[in-house]
């Protein structure tokens, strides 16, 4: 799923991330906002996981979209 995708359904794409990641605020989603790369940073940083332990679970999340 490209970044444009991902900007187009964000909204579901949040829901999924706040019930994977319960700590997340809505100010790191929406830093995130839309865009892959900055979304992976911001669950890397929240949860201390590896870059493709985070990789793994978005794909997870993007694939259920």
């Amino acid at each position: 799923m490209n970044n444009d995708q991902i900007e187009g359904k964000w909204t579901e794409i949040k829901g999924r991330l706040r019930e994977a990641y319960g700590d997340l605020s809505d100010d790191d989603l929406e830093e995130a906002r839309g865009n892959r790369e900055q979304m992976e940073g911001v669950l890397q940083q929240k949860t201390g996981n590896s870059k493709e332990e985070v990789r793994r679970k978005v794909d997870d999340i993007l694939a259920g979209v």
